[in-house]
């Protein structure tokens, strides 16, 4: 039985990859669905999937947020998991995917909620925007700041596996119109890209061969990428490992533990159900 994933709005949920590629469900927050009704949605989960692993990104809004864990309290379940991500939009649908996709595999609920910590450093996520003025989620320079402002200034920025932000050149087109570039996977991958308002073929001209892309795929720019990157002047895109193949072995390739405080099977330090971070093993002491 697949553990089921959720998501806390429809534009985390990007086209299946191949058939086998279960759905997600979606769990919006108290201003698109009252409590009670979001409370059927997670027990008929539970009753046909058995737990569930909802993916809630960090920028949602607070009320978002403890709805998921009012629902869980008064459920009374341990069989719910809530994933974190501080990846920006685009980059926590490819995790949600990627998710799903394992979904269908012999992971237990336990080693795939915590898989989700480990397959966030394999996604490139980033954008290229026209300003940078009101970027808060990556941290840039006051000059690039005051840059910004000027017309026709864009920039590329990597929010995530490590942040990093270079001026392009005019026009978003070619080069990075000096010797930085963002730093890309040394591993193949495809890319994912979703067009806001600003005009500029850079992600496919100049990074994807740079980066040496598989394929581009295109998608709708989610609701909430203008607000994460401070303006909707942006080509949002996400580098990430397509082959299901790949993505088990790599989960599968890491020791498992069982959590002390829940019994959840995990991989990584933390557990993906109740948190509890794995215990550090204690030094031996010297007989006296």
């Amino acid at each position: 039985m697949p553990t089921a994933i959720a998501v806390t709005s429809a534009d985390l949920v990007l086209p299946p990859t191949d058939p086998q590629t279960p759905p997600a469900a979606v769990l919006p927050g108290p201003d698109a669905r009252p409590l009670d009704a979001t409370l059927a949605d997670v027990r008929r989960l539970l009753d046909q999937q058995g737990h569930l692993i909802v993916v809630c990104p960090s920028s949602v809004p607070a009320a978002t947020a403890q709805r998921l864990h009012a629902v869980r309290s008064l459920l009374e379940s341990d069989r719910i998991a809530i994933v974190r991500t501080a990846l920006p939009p685009l980059g926590a649908a490819v995790l949600v995917r990627q998710l799903r996709q394992l979904s269908a595999c012999d992971f237990s609920p336990g080693v795939l909620a915590s898989a989700a910590r480990l397959l966030t450093h394999y996604v490139y996520a980033g954008a290229v925007l026209g300003s940078v003025a009101k970027l808060d989620h990556v941290p840039v320079g006051l000059t690039s700041h005051v840059k910004g402002w000027l017309p026709g200034a864009h920039f590329a920025v990597l929010a995530g596996p490590a942040p990093q932000l270079v001026r392009i050149g005019s026009g978003g087109s070619g080069g990075s119109g000096g010797a930085e570039e963002l730093a890309g996977p040394e591993f193949t991958t495809d890319l994912v890209l979703a067009r806001g308002q600003l005009q500029t073929d850079w992600p496919t001209a100049a990074l994807a061969p740079r980066w040496q892309v598989r394929a581009v795929q295109e998608a709708a720019l989610p609701e909430s990428s203008a607000r994460w990157w401070g303006t909707g002047r942006l080509v949002e895109f996400a580098a990430y490992l397509p082959d299901l193949p790949v993505l088990h072995h790599l989960v599968s390739s890491v020791r498992r533990e069982s959590c002390h405080w829940c019994r959840m099977e995990l991989i990584g330090d933390r557990c993906g159900f109740c948190a509890a971070p794995l215990p550090t093993a204690q030094p031996a002491t010297a007989a006296g």
